[in-house]
């Protein structure tokens, strides 16, 4: 159950929150991300807590389609001569 992910169509463009504030799943995923020490996460974010953490990523993990996606390929550098595809999630 998700207690802590709110979700209201007047804030913050509809998109799930965290405890109604105008603080979005998407971007608790991020820090999570940028900020792998939790430490520095809570002094970055300090109404954050850590259930709020919890069931923001577990908030993602449940909405994200556990389907395979194909990504064309495309040049890299001309310099390196290597190939990459490019990387854009769908949520981003």
């Amino acid at each position: 159950m998700f207690d802590r992910v709110t979700w209201n169509p007047k804030q913050m463009n509809g998109q799930p929150c965290i405890r109604g504030m105008r603080l979005t799943v998407r971007r608790v995923v991020a820090a999570v991300a940028a900020y792998p020490d939790r430490s520095e996460l809570f002094r970055n974010y300090p109404d954050l807590q850590e259930e709020d953490v919890r069931q923001a990523l577990e908030f993602a993990a449940a909405n994200l389609a556990d389907e395979a996606i194909e990504m064309a390929a495309s040049f890299g550098s001309r310099r390196s001569g290597r190939r990459c595809a490019p990387v854009s999630p769908a949520w981003i």
